[in-house]
């Protein structure tokens, strides 16, 4: 894309027309603090420790092999800080627009997001830095937990295995988050995706729903989406931490 490109759709982002803004982020914004993507070179999901994905059955059979897999990465979100494309949707959030409503819609579960100080992110995979317990009966809350975990804790009030507070495969999302998500793309009329490779379901089908609404559709990505979906308007390639805070600062 061209200079002259970039600021004709700098522009068009930064009209206050917009009334109902849906912003979908992935890995891919995560990585200038130094976290990894799931699916792209050297991603969490081609490492050799990683033959297999961890999943609701995994969760059963073993709980701790989850916890060998996700409680290492505690200690790189500790450091972890967020990055000029956190800060730039969060300042974007923060700009009085009468009558808008925004919402940010995460698959990350590192945090970034809200320490940059955007409001009522929709953590649709959770958060890596709660714990809860693995029985759906419990009483016990999920509740914030920096630890490097390898093994599954006992839960203190029912003594079945704690588990990460994060969405596995073959689980269901939270349900407030996704009913949230859902609400918010029913009235959108401008959706932008950041840092997602676009092949992770539910979330993969927003921009579909976003479309139906009648939203203006863009994807900024590192990579181009393959195959390409129909219902983004605009495809954008490069860095996030560079093109966030161009595209929607508000200075030159």
């Amino acid at each position: 894309m061209s200079d002259e490109e970039l600021r004709r759709l700098r522009e068009r982002l930064r009209a206050t027309s917009w009334r109902h803004v849906v912003v979908l982020t992935g890995a891919g914004i995560s990585v200038a603090s130094g976290l990894p993507t799931y699916r792209g070179p050297g991603g969490l999901w081609t490492r050799p420790e990683a033959e297999e994905l961890p999943d609701a059955a995994m969760l059963a059979r073993d709980p701790s092999r989850v916890w060998s897999l996700f409680g290492p990465l505690r200690k790189h979100l500790q450091v972890a800080s967020p990055n000029a494309a956190h800060l730039a949707l969060a300042e974007w959030q923060a700009r009085p627009v009468p009558g808008r409503s925004f919402t940010l819609v995460t698959q990350n579960v590192d945090g970034l997001h809200t320490r940059a100080g955007s409001r009522d992110v929709v953590e649709l995979h959770g958060s890596l830095l709660r714990t809860r317990c693995g029985n759906p009966e419990c009483s016990l809350p999920p509740f914030e937990d920096l630890g490097e975990r390898v093994q599954a804790p006992p839960c203190e009030r029912c003594g079945q295995p704690l588990r990460p507070d994060i969405t596995l495969f073959n689980e269901p999302l939270p349900v407030d988050a996704e009913w949230a998500a859902k609400k918010a793309l029913r009235e959108c009329d401008l959706f932008l995706a950041v840092g997602t490779s676009g092949t992770v379901a539910p979330a993969s089908n927003f921009v579909r729903g976003a479309k139906y609404a009648g939203a203006w559709t863009l994807l900024l990505n590192l990579t181009p989406m393959q195959p390409r979906h129909p219902d983004f308007d605009q495809e954008v390639l490069g860095r996030a931490e560079d093109l966030l805070p161009f595209l929607l600062g508000d200075g030159s």
